[in-house]
């Protein structure tokens, strides 16, 4: 195993993390634990099934590679499509998007994984430190370098256009549970060093039904392309998301991206007050994967289909997703090629 990267940054290499829709090497996904049983209790086996239908539906467009603790892959295989590699490493969890390294390019063929500190979602699951040490696995699996970032942070708290910013939540990243003492200011300066750009943008919260994570981006909110925002945006003023969409679409307005446009929103509105998170879509290769589940399905595919509407859509149940904590983006990591 390569020796970790401590005494610089990705930057100081060129290199930088890509959007979401750059083409991928493969998906990262982990199987759910059954050291977290107390998490999932009865919902075990439709976590199961819901972790195989994204990772079968994401198999379609590019290859899988399940993480499974060693004591459970026999357990996920008879789940799993023969697009699906399954990758035995011990883990705590199976939130690969937050426990899991990112991957940084420079377009020309150079790679780096980025480890940030995980410490269980402001410790609120415990233990952790499998999960934590989950990204150096990786790279040596993987064969890339491994910086290590002075941060706590998980990767649905982050989304980057390509073009140089970065998007977060004041709720999560500057939460005393992951990073006391650290101004904004410090933040931004290690987000820009190790992810890339040069402008990160904060709103003050996510979700307002998020449980474990203090409001991760994920949950209203991607780039579609640069310069161009799916985000939560309900029209009724009932619905606790629709003052935090306004707030948030006032940042926006008031602050330029790093090419120096103001964000276009294109508004994301389920039309009800739901349980899912619809926002919370991934982007492989070609398609977008939709978490479904309320009677707001139909709309929430549309509008995702009207976002991108060069990629296929496919829908998935994520019911169980959500009682665990998230949705399709949750639990997937993407591997962008060089």
């Amino acid at each position: 195993m390569s020796e970790p990267i401590t005494d610089r940054a990705p930057r100081d290499d060129g290199l930088s993390m890509p959007p979401e829709w750059a083409p991928h090497e493969a998906t990262l996904i982990a199987w759910p634990t059954h050291s977290r049983d107390d998490l999932w209790g009865d919902l075990f086996d439709d976590a199961a099934h819901e972790y195989a239908t994204v990772a079968n539906a994401v198999a379609d467009f590019e290859p899988v590679v399940m993480i499974v603790d060693p004591t459970q892959v026999a357990e996920a295989r008879p789940f799993l499509s023969s697009n699906v590699e399954t990758l035995p490493i011990q883990i705590d969890d199976s939130w690969v998007r937050d426990s899991g390294p990112i991957v940084v390019t420079d377009g020309q063929g150079r790679r780096a994984m980025v480890d940030f500190s995980f410490n269980g979602w402001g410790g609120r699951y415990l233990p952790c430190d499998k999960d934590d040490a989950l990204p150096a696995a990786l790279a040596a699996h993987f064969g890339m370098p491994r910086y290590v970032a002075p941060l706590v942070l998980e990767g649905g708290a982050i989304t980057v256009d390509g073009e140089g910013t970065l998007l977060t939540t004041a709720s999560c990243l500057q939460n005393a549970n992951r990073n006391p003492g650290r101004s904004q200011d410090e933040i931004d300066r290690i987000l820009r060093d190790f992810l890339g750009g040069d402008t990160v943008l904060w709103f003050a919260q996510g979700w307002s039904q998020s449980r474990d994570t203090d409001g991760h981006i994920d949950g209203i909110a991607l780039f579609t392309e640069p310069g161009r925002l799916f985000l939560l945006s309900p029209a009724d003023p009932a619905d606790p998301d629709h003052a935090l969409s306004r707030a948030n679409r006032e940042v926006l307005a008031a602050t330029p991206d790093a090419r120096g446009r103001t964000i276009e929103v294109v508004r994301h509105d389920p039309g009800q007050v739901v349980d899912i998170p619809y926002a919370n879509v991934y982007l492989a290769n070609g398609v977008a994967i939709v978490p479904g589940g309320t009677s707001a399905d139909e709309v929430a595919r549309e509008q995702v289909a009207r976002a991108f509407p060069d990629r296929e859509i496919v829908q998935v149940p994520a019911r169980a997703l959500h009682e665990g904590g998230g949705g399709p983006h949750c639990i997937t990591q993407q591997i962008p090629l060089s």
